[in-house]
């Protein structure tokens, strides 16, 4: 098994230690990694390529910029359209149902959950959900489940991060009996790569996602 030197968190890196290394290139994202971090490693003379995918769109169109400032154009080009096929197959489907109004908090304690200009809302459209929080002006609000009980969500999705959600947190809920998600038993924990990771990872999510949200509206 082949060991990688570890350089640190998003928000604490090692940059004297990234600078012994000598990397021909650096890959940081705007909400991950910290400007002061980014401008420190250019000022070495080290090459950093910002990212900032805000759609499932952008960021299947990421893996060609990587392909492009890595020297992987070919196998990037077939990995991107591999994604472009199944996202517009998945988008097909999706125009003959109805959304489901789903609830996906990021935190707890307090709950946090996102709104239409992040990644993860853009995701979970693609895969037929109508996030009940896309309105709020913060992209990550702090939310209450008395809010969310009022918006009757049909679907909720705990992710295992940022937070862990486990098991002990549908206690939580227990007491919202007319939630629609809570009455159905339609509360799913979910690996939280699919709903924020961008790239190669899309076409998983893709394929899993969308059972999570289907089911036959009442009549």
């Amino acid at each position: 098994m082949v060991s990688k030197t570890r350089v640190g968190g998003e928000k604490d890196p090692k940059l004297d230690l990234i600078r012994s290394l000598a990397p021909d290139l650096v890959i940081a994202n705007i909400e991950e990694n910290r400007r002061e971090d980014v401008e420190a490693l250019r000022s070495w003379g080290i090459p950093v390529y910002v990212t900032y995918p805000r759609t499932v769109w952008e960021g299947i169109q990421l893996v060609r910029e990587l392909g492009a400032v890595t020297g992987s154009v070919q196998k990037a080009t077939e990995l991107a359209r591999e994604l472009e096929a199944r996202y517009h197959e998945v988008f097909a489907s999706m125009k003959a149902r109805q959304p489901v109004r789903v609830f996906c908090p990021i935190w707890r304690r307090p709950y946090m959950s996102i709104n239409r200009e992040t990644y993860v809302h853009d995701m979970l459209a693609c895969a037929g959900g109508a996030n009940i929080f896309a309105d709020r002006s913060a992209r990550y609000p702090d939310v209450t489940l008395d809010e969310m009980a009022a918006a009757k969500p049909e679907v909720i999705l705990l992710p295992n991060e940022p937070y862990h959600f486990r098991e002990p947190h549908l206690g939580d809920f227990e007491k919202y009996p007319s939630v629609p998600a809570v009455r159905d038993q339609r509360i799913h924990f979910v690996d939280g790569k699919l709903l924020s990771w961008y790239g190669p990872r899309i076409a998983e999510a893709l394929r899993t996602l969308p059972a999570l949200l289907s089911f036959e509206h009442p009549s």
